[in-house]
């Protein structure tokens, strides 16, 4: 039986870039902005996304990632009750519900390091920090310096070799389930986390929910090394998120087609997308707009769990400078989103539904039918059907022949319904420019 996880379509949101919070948290900046974030659900469903991941969400001084209170949600968003009602109407609408986890570091104004502060040596919590050194001095000339994470001194690192530390850390775990009845954990970060913590962690976490989800954010190196029974269940795939673009950008299936086949083994449980709050829109990336509808078609239908960061969906562009990542976490009122509806919109609401209706896309084995430089067709298979996909990424119409891995007579196309007969083993297809297609083809 698959988990929810496994046949889950994600929305992401970025909860203080899209309701325009104010950048820096004073205690001018209470409000309950959580009252425009839940009218989303109903558009989120709408779309056929069954889980969220919505963060950073707790407590702050910038821009969500430098914790001041992880047992308190965001002045800028609400309120604590606030949160446990989203929890509340997302669930009524059949959505799952992912915060994020930054536990490798902390903010400057968390209690532990603020007694640091204080108390200098005579602090208890010195050993909660990695590389705390009194014969040093930081940037901010604390008197001492400390790690941070990529040298950023307003993100002090965690020790999570510290017992105490691990312990108050699954403690916040606990209070999160207890009090949001949150589904799962987006884990910042992971690709520095201790791999001894990760293991502990995904112990405690089997005992406060059988089906509880831990997915980390990791950007280089084999993934097999995070994902397995002791870990985590998934990680960012960047990886495929890479190759998407930059295989439709050079007209180069092969890219897509070798990474998908190098992650085979653990492909499936993978978290895909094509765009989140740290890179820059695919709309941007890709260099003929015609390629978007295929992107997604390829995000939904390679093995993966799909996601769609918020604005994605209206086809909305979005870059980075060296200096600010604002520009990929825009303030949008969902009145302003329904206002950009549009043919993408549509058509990744039919591809969530696809996905929602065919087993082969929850645990189905991936198979390569067809692969050239501009035409990719595959299959995920169960028992006794597939689904295929082709793809053609020229502006020229092409027609392809597609080698069927199983005794068959007909395709039913599940964009329109139509049937597509099979001869001698192999389909017959014709694919306008920059166009594709999902199949359902049923054993005989």
């Amino acid at each position: 039986m698959n988990t929810w996880y496994e046949k889950a379509v994600f929305y992401h949101m970025y909860p203080l870039g899209m309701t325009g919070a104010p950048r820096e948290n004073t205690s001018d900046s209470v409000a309950n902005r959580f009252e425009e974030l839940n009218q989303w659900i109903p558009h989120m469903k709408d779309l056929g996304c069954t889980a969220v991941y919505i963060g950073p969400l707790f407590e702050s001084s910038s821009h969500g990632y430098d914790t001041r209170d992880y047992r308190q949600v965001d002045r800028r968003l609400g309120t604590n009750a606030d949160f446990i009602n989203f929890v509340r109407l997302c669930h009524a609408d059949g959505i799952r519900v992912v915060v994020d986890g930054v536990f490798n570091h902390t903010g400057r104004e968390f209690f532990a390091f603020r007694d640091i502060q204080k108390n200098r040596g005579n602090s208890r919590f010195c050993s909660w920090y990695r590389g705390v050194n009194f014969n040093w001095d930081s940037p901010y000339h604390d008197g001492f310096s400390y790690e941070a994470w990529q040298g950023h001194y307003g993100l002090p690192c965690l020790n999570l070799q510290n017992p105490e530390v691990k312990e108050y850390l699954f403690d916040v775990i606990r209070f999160w389930v207890d009090t949001f009845d949150i589904d799962g954990i987006r884990l910042d970060c992971a690709n520095v986390l201790d791999f001894s913590f990760m293991k502990e962690m995904r112990a405690v976490t089997e005992t406060i929910r059988d089906d509880f989800w831990l997915m980390g954010e990791v950007i280089h190196g084999e993934y097999a090394r995070w994902v397995n029974r002791e870990m985590l269940h998934s990680v960012t795939n960047y990886e495929l998120h890479k190759s998407l673009y930059s295989g439709l950008n050079d007209h180069n299936f092969f890219e897509i087609a070798h990474n998908v086949r190098r992650l085979e083994a653990i492909g499936r449980e993978l978290y895909t997308f094509l765009d989140n709050h740290d890179e820059n829109r695919i709309a941007s990336k890709l260099r003929n707009k015609a390629h978007l509808p295929l992107a997604y078609l390829l995000l939904y239908t390679l093995p993966g769990i799909p996601s769609v960061y918020y604005g994605g969906e209206w086809g909305i562009t979005g870059e980075r400078t060296n200096v600010s990542d604002v520009g990929l976490r825009p303030c949008i009122t969902i009145k302003e989103g329904e206002a950009m509806r549009c043919e993408l919109t549509t058509w990744i609401a039919r591809l969530s539904k696809i996905h929602a209706e065919n087993e082969e896309y929850h645990a189905g084995l991936y198979q390569e039918l067809l692969l050239t430089n501009r035409q990719y067709a595959f299959a995920r298979r169960s028992e006794k059907s597939i689904a295929v996909t082709a793809a053609n990424s020229d502006d020229k119409e092409a027609t392809i022949h597609i080698p069927i891995p199983l005794s068959a007579k007909k395709a039913e196309n599940l964009m329109d319904q139509t049937i597509i007969p099979i001869e001698n083993g192999r389909l017959k297809l014709t694919l306008s420019g920059n166009s594709g297609v999902v199949l359902k083809i049923r054993e005989d």
